[in-house]
């Protein structure tokens, strides 16, 4: 090697390890100086109280435990701020906690490298994925390293800079094309008891519905259901481009909460980027449910039917934030499922949610039981925006439908007993006439797709002129089970 070249070699190597310690000198700048700690001195149930720390409220925690063997390092249980009470603070754990001994130490994450706040994997890379409620793959296809991160929260919207529900949107139920029109940006509930076939609803729309990416937020469901729902009802045509978040209901309160948080937080980063988003949250009621959890467990006084004050303040800051972004962005059009306990449509969080929602859709037990399917009540179902998202024909044809078969199931008892004689009410007797075909036209396969325009040539065709006897080419269909 020359003079010239073993200089230069000298140079480059001192250059590279220059490099490397300014690298380093910069990561050594951002350690804090010293890291403050607290320690518990209270586990009860699901709260643990320590003393001796000072963090924000919302922020995130790691509690030491003792290693099992005396070899190991210490483990690590991370925490979030839930409340606190003079110099006390309330934490929850993200998952159940062993070996948790008092006096052990508690970090804020701000002090260990991190802001405070966690960060969630966020973008396109998670189409196709199953995360749970702390952003962590579960379908087993590998870590999400070196996808982009960001945090729960954002800005909320300015409500004058939305853009209006002015478009109505395609899911593939016929039902609702034709009679309870959704509009791209509108948020709906699904109001439903158990087992009357709500979930498999969802799954129709999301493979039906047509919207850029579809996030789904299972929360609080049996962890039976969120692999049913994926593999099932979901299936591959839905999954591609789909993502899912699941906090089954044995999962922690706060994971539930934050399992709806990650959701939207997903929908919302897509709508940013100008996409056309459905999201589906099953449901809203286990949301409310962990968040009635947390309050109680922290000492807030349960106000209504054992529901604290808090869980119907955290209810419309969750459904604000979908929803339409501004003029010529992106959209989040948002069906959430609500159970009413007992099929009570009087339940608090069923007339809370009814109240923040644009429209609601009630699914009947009695239907369900008949083998109606999909099992939606016309006549206890309203959509807000459909008004403004519809031509004046639709509507005409929609309001003649639902009087026509609001007129028979009035009189419904008459006719089943025979008193009902035809020739004294025109209206009873063309309902009477044309209701099997109105009776087909609500019910619709699992596997079937009802396009908008051919379910509104279908309503114009079972409606048909007033006195004439027209054949509708719905059938009724027999499903093959509901979930």
């Amino acid at each position: 090697m020359s003079t010239a070249a073993a200089h230069q070699h000298v140079t480059d190597h001192h250059q590279r390890w220059q490099q490397s310690l300014e690298r380093v000198r910069r990561r050594v700048e951002k350690v804090p100086p010293f890291r403050a700690s607290g320690r518990v001195v209270r586990a009860t149930g699901m709260v643990i109280e320590a003393v001796g720390l000072a963090a924000p409220l919302g922020s995130a925690c790691r509690i030491e435990l003792p290693a099992p063997y005396s070899h190991e390092p210490p483990r690590h249980a991370e925490a979030q701020v839930v409340g606190f009470s003079g110099e006390k603070l309330y934490l929850m754990p993200l998952a159940e906690i062993t070996g948790l001994v008092p006096g052990a130490r508690v970090f804020a994450l701000s002090d260990i490298g991190g802001n405070g706040t966690r960060r969630f994997p966020l973008g396109e890379a998670l189409l196709g994925r199953v995360l749970d409620g702390n952003g962590e793959p579960l379908d087993g296809l590998g870590p999400l390293d070196e996808v982009p991160r960001g945090p729960l929260q954002t800005p909320p919207l300015n409500p004058l800079s939305r853009a209006p529900i002015k478009q109505q949107i395609d899911v593939g139920i016929r039902a609702i094309n034709a009679l309870l029109s959704v509009g791209r940006g509108q948020r709906m509930g699904l109001f439903a008891g158990s087992g009357v076939g709500k979930s498999v609803l969802l799954g129709m729309m999301a493979r039906f519905t047509r919207a850029d990416v579809i996030v789904v937020g299972l929360i609080g469901e049996r962890g039976r259901e969120v692999q049913d729902f994926i593999n099932d009802i979901l299936g591959p045509q839905g999954r591609r481009r789909a993502v899912v978040v699941a906090a089954p209901a044995d999962t922690s309160p706060l994971q539930r909460l934050q399992g709806a948080a990650y959701a939207t937080r997903l929908a919302e980063g897509f709508r940013d980027e100008g996409k056309n988003v459905l999201l589906i949250m099953d449901s809203l009621t286990r949301y409310a449910m962990a968040q009635r959890e947390i309050a109680l467990a922290i000492g807030e006084p349960p106000a209504t039917k054992g529901y604290p004050p808090s869980v119907f303040a955290k209810l419309p800051g969750l459904v604000e934030r979908a929803g339409n972004g501004k003029p010529g962005g992106g959209s989040i059009t948002a069906f959430y499922t609500v159970l009413t306990e007992g099929d009570d449509q009087q339940d608090p969080i069923a007339d809370s949610a009814r109240a923040i929602l644009d429209g609601h859709i009630v699914l009947s037990r009695e239907l369900a039981e008949a083998g109606h399917y999909p099992a939606i009540d016309i006549e206890a179902s309203i959509s807000r925006a459909m008004t403004s998202i519809v031509e004046p024909d639709q509507q005409q044809l929609a309001q003649r439908f639902k009087r026509m078969f609001s007129r028979y199931q009035r009189n419904r008892d008459l006719i089943s007993v025979g008193a009902y004689s035809p020739g004294h009410d025109p209206q009873l007797d063309e309902a009477v006439q044309r209701y099997p075909d109105l009776e087909a036209f609500l019910q619709q396969g699992i596997d079937d797709s009802a396009p908008l325009d051919t379910a509104l040539d279908q309503l114009a065709d079972v409606i048909g002129a007033p006195g004439t006897n027209t054949q509708s080419s719905t059938q009724p269909t027999t499903r093959k089970g509901n979930r």
